[in-house]
């Protein structure tokens, strides 16, 4: 058996016995009736995920996967494609966006290359930095499949081994990534899993304009007539109009799922990842936090084909993980509810006609 079949053999629903406890001691606290609410619900989730009314939150990992796309060589991006590598030297330096704000939220942030097209082997050793190329990038999806369909399983089980590494050091993993152009094989897999039109589901990524933005549609709309993906079978959607990263994106998904951790769920790109996983393995989805709604337009119906409502709206765009950054506090804060509340009793306080 594969690596990917045991781990989808070892995922388990949340537990609903330790969710009717969550919301047991909820009602006992000292607030009316579900007060907090959102914070609550989220609270009862992180209880059913870690089968503890003390769930663990404190060591926490925002995991950026990076990799290239063929399809840049379709002009769907306002940058080139060398960015991607320069964009991860960045980020292994500490100095973007998700660096910032993962300090912010007490997080380690490790970038995995899984098929950057450029040289990082001076990167290698490096304590946020891993390297497990699946290949140089992927091919046009514009003209043929992104990549073989050994190697979107490759690229899975990147993602799953990440996982694996982490999970004796981690209490909560987010998903991130970098690659240039990577909205574009994200929205064709949103279009082909969530049966939208593609001019519902692709955005204006890295900021194009109105003439760049028809043509990138019609790019995706060209990737799929020729390629066909099977809805019905998440591995060919990946191999067909899929990303490296994406594919180790829902890797990494499944194996948090499979040690029963939470995963936040960063923006566009990775909610096209946990669209994977959850095609993969439907109880997956009981472990995935959706972090925010992304800017980008074929998030929304992304998000509802997950039943997820993010925690955060903020017109974020940028990826890399940033989102699930941000939301981290608020799972914190959960988790901090649950076990630091005083009850009506402990606080010696009336509980009135409640």
């Amino acid at each position: 058996m594969s690596l990917l079949a045991r781990t989808i053999e070892g995922i388990t629903p949340a537990d609903p016995e330790f969710r009717d406890r969550a919301r047991a001691r909820i009602l006992t606290l000292c607030m009316p009736p579900w007060a907090l609410g959102r914070l609550l619900d989220l609270a009862v989730d992180l209880a059913g995920m870690t089968r503890s009314l003390a769930p663990p939150v404190a060591r926490r990992c925002v995991v950026v996967m990076a990799a290239d796309h063929g399809v840049t060589a379709e002009g769907v991006s306002a940058f080139p494609r060398e960015v991607t590598v320069e964009m991860v030297r960045n980020l292994v330096a500490g100095g973007a966006g998700v660096n910032v704000l993962g300090r912010q939220a007490g997080a380690r942030v490790l970038v995995v290359d899984v098929g950057v097209a450029g040289d990082l082997s001076d990167l290698r050793g490096a304590a946020s930095f891993q390297s497990r190329p699946v290949a140089h990038g992927t091919a046009n999806m514009a003209c043929g499949p992104a990549m073989r369909r050994e190697q979107a399983i490759q690229a899975v089980e990147a993602g799953l081994h990440v996982a694996a590494e982490l999970a004796d050091e981690t209490d909560v993993f987010a998903t991130g990534e970098m690659g240039i152009g990577n909205t574009t094989p994200s929205s064709a897999i949103i279009a082909a899993l969530c049966a939208v039109d593609v001019s519902e589901a692709a955005g204006r990524g890295t900021g194009i304009d109105d003439v760049r933005l028809r043509h990138k549609t019609a790019v995706i709309r060209r990737a799929l007539d020729v390629n066909q993906p099977d809805p019905g079978d998440p591995i060919d959607v990946l191999a067909k109009v899929g990303g490296f990263e994406i594919g180790a994106i829902a890797g990494l998904i499944l194996g948090a799922a499979a040690q029963r951790k939470p995963v936040l769920v960063d923006g566009l790109i990775s909610t096209a990842g946990a669209l994977l996983a959850h095609r993969l393995c439907p109880h997956a989805a009981e472990y995935m936090i959706a972090s925010h709604r992304s800017d980008e337009p074929g998030h929304g119906p992304a998000l509802a084909a997950l039943g997820k409502r993010p925690l955060l709206d903020l017109g974020l765009r940028l990826g890399e993980g940033t989102g699930a950054a941000l939301a981290m506090p608020l799972v914190e804060a959960a988790a901090r509810i649950l076990t630091e509340m005083a009850s009506f009793d402990d606080a010696q306080v009336s509980k009135g006609n409640l």
